[in-house]
């Protein structure tokens, strides 16, 4: 009896590791920094950039259900100084929220702190906007000293905590929702105009 009771445990312990290793894995979300750079302009420098994003079946499935998702893009410059900690000089960030309306099956694309606004037919084509932004301006004019390098950090990520106040306790603890690039590292002179 006891013998049995053994044979038919080891046979469901090894069912379940077989089923377990042959189930699909959940594709990973990622994101990266493909081209980054700062163009000196009349408005001020603007920031121009490119990522690979990839959403996972669970964040794809969130836009469906109609919670939107907000990509949040960080930019920091900071000018080094041999004798103390770098100079933190400007610290800029763009949100852009994509969302889908069930009733009109469109997607929708909003970029924070500007009335762009944009309508799309598939959540490929809203999110193009997230994967190559328009040029944004993250410093005025007189902010960075001509002649000087600077040190320009990126990244860009899966802002959490714009999330609704439910789902970011699911979202914390779920390794499907972490969607961050690393920080990304450049030179820039800054020139005179």
């Amino acid at each position: 009896m006891i013998r049995r009771l053994f044979l038919s445990l080891w046979l469901v312990i090894t069912l379940a590791g077989v089923l377990f290793t042959a189930s699909p894995q959940t594709q990973a979300a990622e994101v990266e920094i493909v081209e980054a750079h700062l163009e000196n302009s009349d408005e001020g420098y603007r920031l121009a950039s490119t990522f690979h994003v990839e959403l996972n079946r669970s964040l794809e499935d969130a836009i469906q259900r109609g919670i939107p998702l907000y990509f949040t893009t960080e930019v920091e410059i900071r000018r080094p100084r041999w004798y103390w900690f770098d100079e933190r000089t400007v610290f800029a960030s763009q949100t852009i929220r994509i969302s889908y309306n069930v009733l009109t099956r469109q997607y929708r694309a909003a970029i924070n702190n500007s009335n762009l606004q944009q309508g799309f037919n598939s959540l490929e084509d809203a999110m193009s906007l997230v994967r190559r932004p328009g040029r944004w301006v993250v410093a005025p004019p007189g902010a960075l000293q001509p002649g000087e390098t600077y040190v320009v950090g990126l990244r860009m990520g899966l802002d959490l905590a714009q999330l609704p106040k439910p789902f970011q306790v699911n979202a914390l603890n779920n390794s499907d929702w972490r969607l961050s690039s690393d920080w990304r590292y450049f030179h820039f002179r800054a020139g005179g105009k």
